[in-house]
């Protein structure tokens, strides 16, 4: 770039396409940096007399705002034609403005105290006025000069809502010390309303940044930084609702600057990063930069240690179940809160899995909710419909299972009748919110009861239907019928109240070798003209007991007499090997003759 003066401001346009220069108070100069394009300047003058251009900023790809002390104009930049062409522009005396690229939102400072803000929303060739809306100073200004600065303000998209934070370094309460940060709700549509209050309870140098959709707001004289959740409650009074901080106070952690230089020098150690320094400069929404180091900084929160800081599990929980990667964490603290010796009492378990339940419900109704929109064909006449994102604030029954249950249950030390109320527990909170409760977790349950030796307990929970009929389940109890033999009952029991398990409970008994169990269960259902005769020879003859097999033989001869006139078997029944086993057992005198009617 050829040096035609200082540069008070350069940026480039969305997708680094073209360059924007400003280097005077009238203009702003652009290079296309585009493939085979040739690097030729091109310049743009505000259209405004007597205006300055405060600065400019980029909405899209080719759409760019000037911002001058006497209104805004909105551009479209043709970079092949090299020129603008002006779309919109609005008269109106600006101090100064801010812009959320986020949300394409300006915000200019009018009026002499500078404390009315007005608001423009820029979209695909479009500019629209919001409306504006008033700062509450702390006090009456004493002279008509600018009493709202720049850097008290802020913009940030929080919880998908856009605000406008102010801090305000005197409450207008006299009864309070301390600054607060007071937020604006800005809307597309309607007036802007003051929603919240955060309370600093200290004064001096602060700066704000926005993290996860939490405010963090830094404070320079004691170097520590606190924490502010809108999500969570606070103290409402019809129209704010006023925070304090979710944790104590809290330093950043120290950033240790590597030394530059060649290679004999490197091996010195790193020097501290100087924290809360004056030079530090802030960007909206995580950004720190360092001027006196040439440092930049994305600010995170890390989430492993508030679960020592946030001592109500409750609360915890509202705090972790609103952040981007917290389904580790969360886990982790419900295995903590089952164990010593951080154990809790079963009224905050139940609080922890409701609250989990809670935004698995709503995820499970927005997907069902989505599935139904789709089958029924009207997807595609809604085009905005997208299907449910899935956070990780979803912990359902296999995480749950997998990471905390099932671990929890191997553990010899924990009293049964714990291990067993945090189980029932958690299938109570289910059946609560309306979640199907998988089959694995009943299991988990009898398994647990059975390694106690607590029968009566499994007798009860069956009988009174605390677990859900399943074939899975109904196969486990089968399996325990050794160590326990009423199972074998109450899994028949339960399969014939699935109804649909008729297969089931007849491969079951079969496989048990109780085959007149299983023929007196067939005929009950009325099913016994259409099983097959070979399945159940087959099983009597493994079962090693000659009269059983005498008998099933015998039952199928008089089923084949009732059916077709003829007590022989078709060769489609394929029952040859039991007819010459019958034979040589009972002998051939022993089959049954037809008779005539």
């Amino acid at each position: 770039m050829e040096d035609k003066g200082e540069v008070k401001c350069i940026k480039f346009s969305l997708g680094n396409k073209i360059l924007a220069v400003q280097r005077t108070l009238k203009s702003v100069d652009f290079l296309n940096f585009i493939p085979d394009s040739p690097q030729l300047e091109y310049t743009q003058e505000c259209k405004t007399k007597n205006a300055n251009i405060l600065g400019f900023c980029w909405t899209s790809s080719t759409e760019i705002v000037f911002i001058t002390d006497q209104g805004i104009e909105f551009y479209q930049v043709l970079p092949e034609k090299r020129s603008l062409k002006l779309l919109k522009n609005q008269s109106i005396n600006v101090n100064w403005y801010m812009y959320c690229p986020e949300s394409s939102v300006i915000l200019l400072s009018t009026t002499v105290l500078g404390n009315v803000l007005q608001p423009f929303y820029f979209k695909s060739g479009t500019m629209s006025k919001l409306s504006k809306f008033e700062i509450e100073l702390p006090a009456a200004p004493k002279s008509s000069k600018l009493s709202l600065s720049e850097r008290d303000i802020a913009m940030a998209t929080i919880y998908g809502q856009l605000y406008v934070l102010y801090l305000r370094h005197h409450s207008r309460t006299s009864n309070s010390t301390g600054a607060e940060v007071v937020l604006y709700h800005l809307p597309r549509e309607g007036s802007s309303k003051k929603t919240h209050i955060l309370k600093l309870n200290r004064t001096g140098k602060f700066a704000l940044n926005v993290v996860d959709n939490l405010v963090v707001v830094h404070h320079q004289d004691t170097e520590t930084s606190v924490i502010f959740d809108i999500k969570l409650k606070g103290e409402f009074d019809g129209s704010t609702t006023v925070h304090q901080f979710v944790l104590p106070p809290r330093s950043i952690q120290p950033y240790q600057i590597p030394v530059a230089g060649p290679a004999s020098v490197t091996s010195q150690s790193p020097v501290p990063c100087k924290l809360y320094s004056s030079s530090w400069i802030v960007f909206q929404p995580d950004i720190i930069i360092s001027a006196s180091e040439g440092y930049l900084w994305s600010l995170q929160v890390k989430l492993e240690p508030v679960v020592n800081l946030l001592l109500d599990k409750g609360k915890l929980m509202d705090f972790l179940l609103q952040r981007k990667e917290c389904k580790m964490v969360i886990l982790s603290v419900c295995s903590q809160m089952l164990s010593e010796p951080e154990r809790g009492s079963l009224s905050v378990i139940a609080t922890v899995f409701d609250k989990l339940n809670h935004e698995y419900k709503k995820y499970l109704e927005a997907e069902q909710s989505y599935t139904m929109v789709v089958e029924a064909g009207l997807s595609r006449s809604n085009p905005l419909l997208k299907r449910p994102v899935r956070t990780q604030a979803v912990i359902d029954q296999s995480d749950m299972y997998t990471h905390v249950l099932s671990v929890f249950t191997e553990k010899k030390e924990e009293p049964h009748k714990f291990t067993i109320a945090v189980l029932m527990e958690y299938i109570r909170s289910l059946n609560q919110f309306q979640i199907a409760v998988q089959h694995y977790l009943y299991e988990l349950v009898i398994k647990t009861l059975v390694q106690h030796n607590l029968f009566y307990m499994l007798h009860q929970f069956l009988q009174y239907h605390v677990l859900s009929d399943s074939k899975p389940l109904a196969c486990l109890l089968l399996s325990l019928e050794s160590i326990y033999p009423p199972a074998h009952q109450l899994s028949l029991d339960m399969l014939k109240r699935l109804s649909t398990a008729n297969d089931e409970i007849v491969e079951v008994l079969l496989s048990k070798h109780q085959v007149l169990a299983a023929l007196r269960f067939i005929r009950g259902i009325g099913g016994h003209d259409s099983i097959s005769a070979r399945k159940f020879l087959d099983a009597a003859k493994q079962a090693e007991d000659d009269m059983l097999f005498y008998t099933i033989f015998r039952f199928f001869e008089q089923r084949n007499q009732r059916l077709r006139g003829n007590p022989s078997f078709t060769p489609g029944e394929h029952c040859e090997e039991h007819v010459t086993f019958f034979k040589q057992v009972f002998g051939e005198q022993a089959l049954m003759k037809p008779t005539t009617l």
